[in-house]
């Protein structure tokens, strides 16, 4: 389980970037590498469904259904719970931080710290990475949140100066927390009954959806998805 260090190094890092001068890339470097991240995000998400479909034409089609299901209750539910509308009201009030200090640079320390920390921390792919790491070590999600929260302090240490590499130190201490606590809470019951699939694929399925945000392709209230992380296994037990 290292997703949460690959976040916290790529949070370093990128860091590193900013201070040296490094960080500023040109749009075609931008738009490149988002391309690749959001290949990678798709491919991610296409991996851990295939690894977690198995069996005959019927049963995967049965499994792959299911996990359609889940994602789509599951969305249902997340807009019942206004889980975008928490995470976009945490969006705003850490973006009111970073624009007071784009206004009158340097920005407060504290505030930088508080902003990031929000940002890094409340973004769904990181729960999702959190799911996937802790269920079965897949921690290719927090590779690309590792990427993209790089890209992204390196463009804060030029608002708040160094002490943003600090939110490194929150970011791994919360993943870890939540990474460790799906492993040794959630794992075992999932794989005494056999459901380890059922959520991983549903994972598979979001995080594919995350690619979609990740390419600017599409507006995706990615928030509201993660209740289908917790419905693919009832729904299995109950309908398998």
């Amino acid at each position: 389980m290292i997703g949460a260090f690959l976040n916290a190094l790529g949070i370093l890092f990128g860091a590193l970037l900013g201070l040296a001068g490094r960080g500023n890339f040109s749009a075609r470097t931008q738009n490149q590498l988002r391309s690749a991240l959001g290949a990678f995000t798709a491919f991610c998400g296409l991996q851990l469904l295939w690894l977690n479909v198995s069996g005959g034409f019927v049963a995967c089609l049965k499994q792959l259904f299911l996990a359609g299901l889940a994602v789509v209750l599951g969305s249902l539910l997340g807009k019942l719970l206004g889980l975008q509308k928490i995470s976009n009201w945490l969006g705003r009030r850490a973006a009111a931080l970073l624009a007071t200090a784009e206004k009158n640079p340097p920005g407060k320390p504290v505030a930088g710290l508080v902003a990031t920390t929000i940002l890094f921390c409340a973004a769904p792919l990181g729960l999702l990475g959190s799911v996937s790491d802790g269920l079965a070590d897949y921690f290719f999600p927090f590779a690309v949140k590792a990427v993209m929260d790089g890209l992204a302090t390196s463009s804060f240490v030029k608002m708040f100066r160094w002490p943003v590499a600090l939110a490194a130190v929150p970011v791994f201490f919360f993943f870890n927390g939540l990474t460790l606590a799906v492993h040794h809470c959630a794992q075992p019951w999932l794989a005494a009954n056999h459901l380890l699939p059922a959520v991983n694929a549903a994972a598979g399925l979001v995080i594919c959806a995350a690619a979609l945000v990740v390419l600017e392709v599409r507006r995706v209230e990615l928030a509201n998805y993660l209740p289908a992380l917790f419905i693919a296994p009832l729904l299995t037990r109950w309908l398998a």
